[in-house]
């Protein structure tokens, strides 16, 4: 039951339509509670999401035909988190709420969903594991091009 209700992210990911897409929105404001304590600590606790939801998926899936079960979207908050990263690191270096770089929260969700939903290249690949880790990796890729994109956006904002 511990098992389901972390992959599930609380049960978020039996809401239909768009399971993931109900995952990386409630990773936004688990995000924020998080960023409370600061970016070492949303680091720390960002990282410690791949081990507890690798851990989560494999017993999830245990003895199941399907690796990947729509239902299991800590994968999510895992991605969207990476995504969130450069927010909590900028807003610290400039001294501001994290929620006043509200923008680049927008930038974070629609292009995480998008690399997470395309699987370009690197997503794909680790997307095509038919294991646990390919379930939290293929979110976790897409979660570094999208902060990698939020960083681009933020830079050609502030020229």
């Amino acid at each position: 039951m511990i098992a389901r209700a972390v992959a599930t992210v609380g049960f978020v990911g039996l809401i239909r339509p768009a399971p993931g897409t109900w995952g990386s929105l409630a990773a936004l404001p688990l995000g924020w509670l998080a960023m409370q304590g600061g970016p070492i600590l949303f680091t720390v606790l960002t990282l410690l999401i791949l081990p507890l939801g690798f851990w989560a998926t494999t017993e999830v899936t245990r003895g199941k035909a399907d690796h990947d079960p729509s239902e299991v979207v800590i994968d999510e908050v895992l991605g969207q988190w990476i995504a969130l990263l450069p927010l909590v690191w900028g807003a610290a270096q400039a001294g501001v709420p994290v929620e006043r770089l509200w923008p680049g929260w927008i930038a974070a969700l629609l292009l995480f969903r998008l690399f997470d939903i395309w699987k370009p290249g690197p997503v794909g690949w680790m997307d095509r594991r038919t294991d646990a880790w390919g379930v939290m990796l293929d979110d976790a890729v897409a979660g570094g091009m999208a902060a990698i994109c939020v960083m681009a956006l933020a830079a050609l904002a502030h020229l």
